[in-house]
């Protein structure tokens, strides 16, 4: 298999360029880097395509280390032969290889191997002869190999041990295995049932769904069940298909006296080695394939959370709802300071209601608070209906908005939430944290695990390392495509720029703090053991705004410098003209593209990338989203009726539907049949997180607490 060739023509990419692309990933620059920069060598491909590339490269690597290991072994026992070197090259899977590879495999003691050592493979071979007539008999031969020093009394223990090398050397057939493991998928159904109480899988207490068609979010399920003892799983399938398929392949002769005895051992091979492996086998790719599609949807929901618009230039009071240790507030202002925190009690036991409403009125008046973001967890009903008669007092000048607590505590416990707040107890980092996260979820959410921020689906079911690497891809993704400003970002969010490891982005910020703010993007080089390198990956991520140099404002990367001035002076403009953004799309399309970037020496694609970022430099590609819904009035579960029309947002989107707020302390549930007036095969065709919706209600359980959610014929 050649890897290049194989991945061209997978993922469609013309071979020079893939090629070309390999090696820039192979020479240790990153995804980022080649996605933003090295668009002439990629052909522009962007970040996804990039990451996809790399999984499968890795994928297609270690199947070929895997057919070379595979080969060694074997070539080392003498019985590597043409044949099977060129099964092992076709071999398109890691587990086709092992099939091949299995009957060299060094064995622990079997049925079959007890056999061979007490001599009776000769007989076996008298069986697999299937000669159409046995002088003397079949049981008569099967005489001679009686010993009862070795265990073999009688010729029925002779034959028996005979058919158990014949069902072994079945088992080892990588040829049968294939097909078998095709027919078992094709024909073969997931069979659920009850082994204990447990109201959570009581739809799979009796269940039977075709393997091949069980969608992803089912396996993760019934895994869950079973795990949790609730249910027994098994793979079903007709057992004659499968024996009727391998007596096909084993008889040659079916007038043969041996038949019954090769029938015998066919169906023992199935019942005893075959059909349990394949099952573990089937089961494994079902889940692989399940936890890859979950990563996926978790992948792509948290891509549209981090990139949420940011509420810029407000001021935030973050609420951190409780009960007994009282509701958290946090001051937080335009630029992200803390300007004050306090603790109020207006939920039970206290219930004080009066002096409560006295701090917060305090804080709005005298820090100009613009929005109250209440933390969505714990007592946050009683907070929300606190907040809003306390702002509906004050005229309703100020707003509120639920926001998504998930993660804040494992922020606040955090060794950066320490770092950042060293005297502020968990609950108060927390208030801070949701305040933020309002205002900046990207710059906030970094400081989270990702598998903390709730926007998946079983995700704690996932391999770790693999939704890890998924989800630091993601976040990685999203931080360079926004850029951060060098000045103030923080090390978390410093760490994931292209070429910036966490030790390198703790440097950063302790050369800031030691000398003041970075005034050009080339300052960065004077930061301990930051190379060359680096820089090359991660300047271009990196904003300086106000600094000497326009361009450090910009995605336009240093390399590009002179290609930037040079084109300005083309059109008779100057760096100060384009410090306040600068339109030149027109005249160079006027120009002639390709000639302009011969001129100036960058390819097309990085031409039309330098006129984008001087049309508005510093700009924030989240600017262009719609901005958070605010809210002034409470509206509880019990106020809900059939038929309201509402606005909500998106929360979570899964595999048989979406999650939205609809300013209820319970999301709503949109089910997959009420998304659109067409088909769609998954959710996230039509909704991502973060999206704002209108929606009207189908049902509501109040004593249950599930809202039923239709888009669907939605008047207003």
């Amino acid at each position: 298999m050649n890897i290049l060739e194989t991945l061209a023509q997978e993922l469609n990419i013309p071979l020079e360029r893939l090629t070309a692309t390999v090696e820039l990933l192979d020479e240790g620059n990153t995804v980022p880097f080649v996605a933003r920069y090295r668009k002439e060598v990629t052909g522009g491909l962007d970040d996804t395509v990039l990451r996809n590339l790399m999984d499968r490269l890795t994928a297609l690597r270690n199947l070929e280390k895997r057919k070379d290991e595979v080969k060694s072994l074997i070539e080392t026992q003498g019985k590597l032969s043409p044949e099977i070197i060129s099964a092992i090259d076709a071999a398109m899977t890691v587990t086709e290889v092992d099939d091949i590879y299995r009957p060299f495999r060094p064995k622990r003691k079997t049925r079959a191997s007890t056999a061979r050592e007490r001599g009776l493979a000769p007989l076996a071979e008298l069986l697999i002869a299937q000669e159409k007539a046995y002088n003397p008999s079949i049981e008569k031969q099967a005489e001679a190999y009686i010993n009862e020093e070795n265990g073999v009394k009688t010729v029925q223990d002779a034959l028996q041990g005979a058919m158990d090398i014949i069902a072994e050397e079945v088992s080892d057939n990588a040829d049968y295995r294939k097909e078998i493991r095709s027919i078992t998928m094709k024909k073969g159904t997931i069979t659920t049932r009850k082994q204990a109480d447990n109201p959570t899988f009581e739809q799979y207490y009796e269940y039977s769904e075709s393997a091949a068609k069980i969608p992803p979010h089912r396996v993760l399920a019934v895994n869950r069940g079973e795990k949790e003892e609730a249910l027994a799983v098994s793979v079903d399938v007709e057992k004659n298909l499968i024996v009727s398929y391998l007596l096909g392949e084993v008889i040659k002769n079916r007038k043969s006296p041996a038949v019954p005895w090769l029938t015998a051992a066919v169906e023992d091979s199935y019942d005893r080695l075959i059909a349990p492996s394949v099952e573990r086998e089937i089961r494994n790719e079902l889940t692989e394939n399940a936890q890859e599609s979950a990563i996926g949807l978790f992948a792509v929901n948290l891509r549209n959370l981090l990139m949420q618009s940011p509420l810029k230039g407000k001021t935030v009071l973050g609420y951190d709802p409780g009960y007994r240790t009282g509701c958290k507030l946090a001051v937080v202002t335009k630029t992200g300071a803390v300007a004050d925190t306090a603790v109020i009690y207006p939920t039970k036991p206290r219930e004080q209601i009066a002096e409560s409403k006295k701090v917060v009125k305090r804080l709005i008046e005298r820090y100009g608070v613009d929005v109250v973001a209440i933390g969505n967890g714990t007592a946050s009903g009683e907070s929300e209906m606190f907040i809003a008669e306390t702002l509906a007092e004050m005229g309703g000048k100020t707003k509120y908005i639920i926001v998504s607590e998930a993660g804040a505590s494992v922020y606040s416990a955090s060794e950066l939430g320490a770092e950042e707040f060293p005297d502020f107890d968990v609950t108060e980092r927390s208030a801070v944290s949701i305040a933020r996260r309002l205002q900046d979820p990207l710059a906030e959410l970094v400081k989270i695990d990702p598998k903390s921020i709730g926007v998946g689906q079983y995700q704690h079911d996932m391999k770790p390392a693999r939704l890890d690497e998924a989800l630091t891809g993601v976040v990685e993704a999203c931080v360079n495509s926004v850029g951060v400003d060098v000045n103030t970002a923080s090390y978390s969010l410093l760490s994931y720029i292209a070429g910036i490891n966490i030790t390198s982005a703790k440097n950063i910020v302790k050369y800031r703090e030691a000398n003041g703010e970075f005034r050009s993007r080339k300052e960065i080089l004077r930061v301990p053991r930051f190379g060359a390198k680096a820089f090359e990956q991660a300047a271009g991520f990196l904003r300086i705004p106000g600094g000497d140099e326009i361009f450090d404002n910009t995605g336009v990367h240093p390399e590009s410098y002179g290609a930037a001035k040079l084109l300005l002076e083309k059109f008779g403009r100057t760096k100060e003209d384009a410090r306040g953004g600068i339109s030149l799309r027109q005249e160079a399309q006027k120009y002639g593209m390709k000639k302009l970037s011969e001129e100036i020496g960058v390819g097309e694609m990085t031409l039309s990338d330098i006129l984008s970022e001087l049309e508005k430099p510093g700009r924030d590609i989240r600017d262009t989203l719609p901005p958070p819904v605010l809210r002034d009035r409470v509206l509880t579960l019990e106020d809900l009726t059939e038929g309201m029309v509402l606005t909500g947002t998106v929360r979570n989107v899964i595999d048989f539907g979406a999650f939205v707020d609809i300013g209820v302390h319970q999301d709503g549930l949109l089910h997959i049949s009420e998304i659109a007036d067409r088909f769609i095969k998954h959710p996230s065709e039509v909704l991502s997180v973060g999206d704002i919706v209108r929606v009207q209600v189908k049902s509501v359980d109040v004593k249950k607490k599930r809202i039923g959610l239709t888009m669907k014929n939605v008047k207003e």
